[in-house]
């Protein structure tokens, strides 16, 4: 066994907002994942971490906080600045009020095994930014510190050299969490069978596999040699 394999799972966002059938984002077959997800926290990694969204209701990422007739959700857009720098802006897409703190649809869902998660992550706090990765917001000149969800500190000092990634929605957190992970030097895998997306159809699903490819993200199968990897721990 390599002695310097050592594997996290990230679980991201895997909340009421997010899925059927009440959630204000729902992902279809968002909840569906749960099971897979619950026989991967038994494994033997070194970390197993979830991730929450977990706005103010003044984010910047919410329609209904911005003037008409450009905050309709789903089709309007954003442009926001990097609050420390003006001249670094980010272009995002507006979305219905979701994951706002202290209300059922920020709660992770009942069906997964919380008791076998290690550290919760509360990511998406800063108002003035949008933050789909779970490691930073999306600028870096320079990083907003204020909204840092010290994500990559806590990989770190477990000592993390392989990150898994799961969860909520693959076209989005998933896809600029991975990003991130191999960005802060991890490699990183999404487990497919373990994600959903919002835009499920072949060209997109195959879109965000691209830009995963060119980021140096590797998609997975359950049954493939890396997670195998993982299961060879328990015998070790």
């Amino acid at each position: 066994m390599d002695n310097e394999f050592k594997p996290a799972l990230i679980i991201v966002d895997l909340q009421e907002d997010f899925c059927p059938p009440n959630g204000a984002l729902a992902v279809a077959e968002g909840r569906s994942i749960a099971p897979i997800i619950n026989n991967l926290l038994r494994l033997p990694f070194v970390k197993k971490i979830a991730t929450k969204d977990f706005h103010p209701p003044d984010h910047v990422s919410f329609a209904s906080n911005h003037l008409e007739p450009h905050n309709k959700p789903f089709t309007s857009f954003v442009t926001i600045p990097n609050p420390n720098n003006p001249n670094e802006t980010h272009t995002s897409r507006l979305w219905p009020i979701h994951c706002v703190q202290g209300t059922p649809g920020a709660e992770l869902i009942p069906e997964l095994d919380t008791s076998l998660v290690d550290l919760v992550i509360e990511k998406g706090q800063d108002s003035r930014v949008e933050m789909y990765s779970a490691f930073e917001a999306p600028f870096r000149h320079p990083l907003v510190k204020e909204a840092s969800s010290k994500l990559a500190q806590s990989l770190r000092e477990a000592g993390v050299t392989d990150v898994f990634v799961v969860g909520l929605a693959m076209d989005y957190c998933v896809r600029s969490t991975a990003i991130d992970a191999v960005a802060e030097g991890f490699k990183t895998y999404i487990i497919s069978e373990a994600t959903k997306a919002v835009d499920p159809t072949k060209q997109g699903w195959r879109k965000s596999e691209k830009e995963c490819d060119n980021a140096g993200v590797k998609f997975i199968a359950l049954a493939g040699e890396e997670l195998a990897k993982v299961r060879s721990m328990q015998d070790v």
